[in-house]
């Protein structure tokens, strides 16, 4: 199947390890994928500070650039969201094709890698090198507006050797939220630091979630603070034993 690739700001900036995971996972999983370069950011930021004429200059782009049936894959539950959700709430209305696997009022077919591999390609396993970890998952805020829920879960929960370890707390946000980590810093870090409380009790080896925003302020708070914690995206873990 070809399959088009959406990364991230922080993928392409900050994560470029989680791009090469996502496209080997992808590959392993029989998919061809495909990567154009003119893609940019989603909108999302000036979307979520209010600036939606340019958020609707930059999806007008990004629609233009992801056009067709093809699906894409992302990384990111949060730019995922932002194009199945915030696409269609932005005026003047973009291009859409109505209610559609991908999203309802989705201009293109778009899926978070875990749900792609999930819900569309049928993937209930993860087979491969031993795993020999104890891992606690955060799920990302983002996750929920496309209903991801415990997808990626479900699936390293498979890996040969992992033990996932249940984090208390779990749909507690890890205090990023994009600005409001600029706009409330001393709120957000509250937040993140109750958050890496609760990761440390679990006795886990690493910290992996699905949201490179949440990778990146927990472990910098984590730094900063000076208990320092691995943090990884999903995506590499699967990379990582898929051989």
């Amino acid at each position: 199947m070809r399959v088009r690739l959406m990364l991230t700001c922080l993928c392409d900036a900050f994560y470029g390890d989680v791009g090469r995971a996502t496209v080997r996972v992808l590959e392993h999983a029989g998919c061809q994928v495909e990567f154009d370069d003119r893609q940019t950011c989603c909108g999302q930021p000036a979307y979520n500070s209010g600036d939606h004429e340019s958020a609707a200059r930059v999806a007008r782009h990004t629609c233009a650039v992801f056009a067709g049936d093809t699906p894409v894959v992302s990384p990111s539950g949060s730019c995922t969201a932002m194009v199945r959700h915030g696409y269609p709430r932005l005026r003047p209305p973009l291009p859409s094709e109505g209610e559609r696997a991908g999203g309802e009022g989705s201009p293109f077919p778009i899926f978070e890698l875990a749900e792609f591999l999930t819900e569309v390609l049928g993937i209930t396993s993860w087979p491969g090198a031993t795993y020999p970890k104890r891992v606690a998952f955060h799920r990302a805020c983002h996750g929920r507006p496309i209903g991801l829920g415990d997808k990626a879960e479900r699936l390293l929960a498979t890996v040969p050797g992992i033990e996932l370890v249940p984090l208390t707390e779990q749909e507690q946000c890890c205090g990023f939220g994009g600005a409001f980590a600029a706009k409330e810093g001393f709120l957000s870090q509250a937040i993140g630091t109750s958050k890496l409380d609760c990761f440390a009790d679990t006795g886990a080896d690493e910290l992996v979630s699905g949201d490179m925003g949440c990778l990146m302020h927990l472990s910098g708070l984590a730094s900063k603070s000076g208990r320092p914690i691995r943090t990884r995206h999903y995506a590499e873990v699967l990379a990582e034993v898929c051989g």
